[in-house]
């Protein structure tokens, strides 16, 4: 790691399965919390085949493990490609970066059976990119007894909170989360976020996504179908608790929807909708009746219509707080998460812990990641 250098950068790729984001920050030794910019940000797509490939490896299939290798040389190759455009997008060189941080690309997220499973190759990345690569966060929080997830929180204490304030920060990206920064802070997955209105919309219009919630805003709320969904047990468990494909996914829509005979397609996208919207509200009312404001982040800040429903089933719960975005806060909703892996990188390289036991459970704070020298 250069020595007197302060950069850091973060890449995301997340459960939407569009592409990877990444982000180059500042994070100076003496960093004590705020607002962290993006000096620079980058986003590459996945090809049409790289998509397919991630999507089918969320289930067992034939030759997986070599499928996997081969998709994981592709996932870094792509990781790479977003650093160059970082460096040159900021004018630096690999020789000015500390380190960068990589989440990988979730496959398996099973922490009740002891494990989770992020493809990536690290050291190839660290060949390419010839910087310091911090990668694999979830495992060691899992192996302490937590569920490995969700790792923003502590990011969203740091950059977000504010004294004698509870705050809602709730990250919709293909799964929901919302972290709670209080008194104590605490966190967890609600559900889906994008996920199945992302795949219904893919199935039925060949679109990867409702763009501005426009579909779903041209249908229906079907009561019915959306008890259905809600009664799914995983709403009613309490924290720490996290979730993802595993759980939510094509087929286990379609098996809701087996009850329901013919439906409009537009009026399920709706009721998709409304599931994202009631399953954060519910998980404000119960786990943080104080807030005094929600900001959200994550591609679901961008659907208009998705927004709005949050904001009505905040207000039918007897919640009348503001609902905005992240940049309010000073940072990009689309820069969140890879902002956030930029600092556990930093965390790590500080040898200082990056979970919080109050969120994901673990028994107690852990120094999380693994090194791979450039």
């Amino acid at each position: 790691m250069p020595a007197n250098s302060s950069l850091y950068i973060g890449l995301m790729s997340g459960t939407s399965l569009d592409g990877v984001d990444g982000v180059l920050a500042s994070l100076p030794p003496d960093y004590q919390g705020g607002a962290v910019q993006a000096l620079a940000s980058a986003y590459v797509p996945f090809t049409q085949e790289l998509r397919t490939e991630l999507m089918a490896l969320q289930t067992s299939g034939n030759d997986e493990i070599q499928r996997e290798a081969h998709a994981a040389n592709s996932l870094a190759r792509c990781y790479a490609n977003c650093i160059k455009d970082l460096l040159r997008q900021s004018g630096k060189t690999g020789g000015d970066i500390r380190a960068a941080g990589v989440h990988g690309q979730t496959i398996r997220h099973r922490p009740e059976l002891g494990y989770t499973r992020q493809i990536n190759n690290p050291a190839l990345l660290a060949e390419l990119s010839r910087i310091d690569i911090v990668a694999d966060f979830r495992s060691r929080d899992i192996a302490a007894g937590g569920q490995g997830a969700p790792l923003v929180p502590a990011f969203h204490q740091a950059v977000f909170a504010k004294t004698e304030e509870t705050r809602v920060v709730a990250n919709i990206g293909g799964i929901a989360n919302i972290s709670i920064l209080g008194e104590q802070i605490t966190g967890f997955d609600t559900g889906p976020g994008n996920v199945l209105m992302d795949a219904w919309i893919g199935e039925h219009l060949d679109r990867p996504y409702d763009e501005q919630g426009n579909w779903a805003a041209g249908g229906k709320i079907l009561p019915d179908l959306l008890q259905a969904l809600r009664n799914e047990t995983y709403f009613a468990l309490l924290p720490p608790k996290s979730t993802g494909r595993d759980l939510f996914h094509m087929a286990w829509l379609k098996n809701k929807l087996a009850a329901f005979g013919q439906l409009d397609k537009e009026d399920v996208q709706a009721t998709l909708a409304a599931l994202t919207a009631t399953t954060l509200a519910d998980a404000i009312r119960v786990h943080a009746p104080a807030a005094r404001a929600v900001f959200v982040c994550g591609g679901g800040a961008q659907n208009a219509h998705l927004m709005q429903q949050l904001r009505t089933a905040l207000n039918e719960r007897g919640l009348d707080i503001p609902v905005d975005l992240t940049s309010a806060l000073g940072v990009a909703p689309n820069h969140v998460e890879a902002l956030a892996f930029a600092w556990l990188a930093y965390r790590f390289d500080r040898r200082t812990p990056g979970n919080l036991p109050t969120v994901t459970g673990a028994s107690g704070p852990r120094i999380l990641g693994a090194l791979y020298p450039a």
